[in-house]
């Protein structure tokens, strides 16, 4: 067992991986307060969170046979840059590169394979060994705490001390029987620059969050109408919110990414708020097709984008939210924008409002038009 678990660690690390540790494959500990979060619809629109829930908290379920979780974690830290300018918007850091999916996959496959062969390698049968990304279900951070990579910070995301929490985790469940790893110890303290620092309060008490508050489920999950009342808090935030690791001391001293793949590309980390709204199905396809914003689909970024400008305080937005108003093929999008230029004033918004109003076909529209009629007149 102990010396199966050295080589599949030693394996890991030469794959590029930054932290790796083995866990037993039985009953996850966090099961029944994922149980209550789900229950408290804290996961908000996210049901395929509640399919299947004896294979997020059993590797057994989710692999028959399985005797060991081998939980790694790579670093897409890339130092930070100065805020972006009132007409460009923000784009999380692990967003920035190419999608993670995909390389975390390729790596996770590689660790697999090499699993598999040991089974054989030791004079019995091969191995069976299932590469996991957060597309499986598997509840990855108590996974990754329990085999001892880091610890759940009071965000609710790990933390490994000299790596910080900007990492991406995956798992491999294998009926290879590997020593397990001690669980990491809870290194928060008193700390709670995290709870304090969330723009809307969605990190409703330590290690607990309300999905439905948090930022990056509405620019990235949520479909349809932003909450009116979180509108403002969202900023010139286009895709993902960094701010609870940012302010985290453990981050200080984040360990810089070493995969190429994950640096930021030309343009992905504040591209301008007026292209975002503007772009096309194919515009966006082009443009965001193998990279993480692929999730948030066209309508749901040209709604960020929308809010982004409305956020902004800056007149030069409104010609942008001008066509959108007039041209754009989604409801959610006009509405958006509707209370964009409700938040900018100024005459030409408020001719263009009212003569929207008359020809807007969306009833939920018609009242986003309506209610920054009234702010402009008050």
């Amino acid at each position: 067992m102990r010396e199966a678990a050295a080589r599949v660690k030693e394996a890991a690390h030469r794959i590029g991986f930054d932290a790796v540790g083995i866990a037993r494959a039985d009953r996850s500990e966090d099961a029944d307060r994922f149980r209550e979060w789900i229950a408290r619809r804290f996961h908000g629109e996210m049901a395929w969170m509640e399919r299947e829930p004896e294979k997020r908290e059993d590797p057994r379920a989710y692999m028959p046979g399985a005797r060991s979780v081998v939980c790694v974690a790579q670093s897409y830290f890339v130092e930070a840059t100065s805020p972006p300018p009132a007409d460009r918007g923000e784009i999380s850091n692990y967003a920035r590169g190419e999608d993670y999916h995909v390389v975390l996959k390729d790596r996770l496959r590689g660790l697999s394979r090499e699993i598999e062969g040991m089974g054989q390698q030791a004079g019995s049968a091969r191995a069976n060994a299932r590469a996991c990304v957060d597309t499986s279900a598997v509840l990855e951070k108590s996974w990754a705490e329990r085999a001892g990579v880091g610890w759940r910070g009071k965000n609710t995301l790990l933390i490994r001390e000299g790596i910080g929490s900007f990492v991406f985790l995956g798992e491999v469940v294998t009926d290879l029987d590997l020593e397990p790893d001690a669980p990491a110890p809870d290194q928060c303290g008193p700390c709670e620059l995290c709870i304090s620092t969330c723009p809307t309060g969605a990190i409703v008490a330590p290690y607990v969050l309300d999905s439905r508050r948090c930022i990056s489920y509405l620019t990235i999950e949520h479909r349809g109408a932003i909450p009116a009342e979180l509108r403002p808090a969202i900023g010139n935030r286009v895709f993902g919110c960094d701010d609870c690791q940012s302010v985290c001391p453990w981050n200080r001293h984040a360990r810089p990414t070493r995969e190429m793949r994950y640096l930021p590309r030309e343009g992905a980390s504040s591209p301008l708020l007026a292209e975002l709204l503007a772009l096309t199905e194919e515009q966006f396809r082009a443009r965001f097709r193998d990279t993480a914003v692929w999730r948030a689909r066209r309508e749901g970024l040209a709604r960020n984008a929308a809010i982004a400008l409305g956020n902004a305080g800056d007149r030069a937005g409104v010609p942008a939210l001008l066509r959108a108003l007039a041209e754009d093929p989604s409801p959610v999008v006009r509405g958006h924008t509707a209370w964009a230029l409700g938040r900018l004033g100024g005459t030409e918004a408020r001719t263009a409002l009212a003569g929207r109003l008359g020809s807007e076909p969306d009833a939920w529209a018609r009242s986003e038009i309506e209610s920054s009629l009234g702010t402009l007149s008050e």
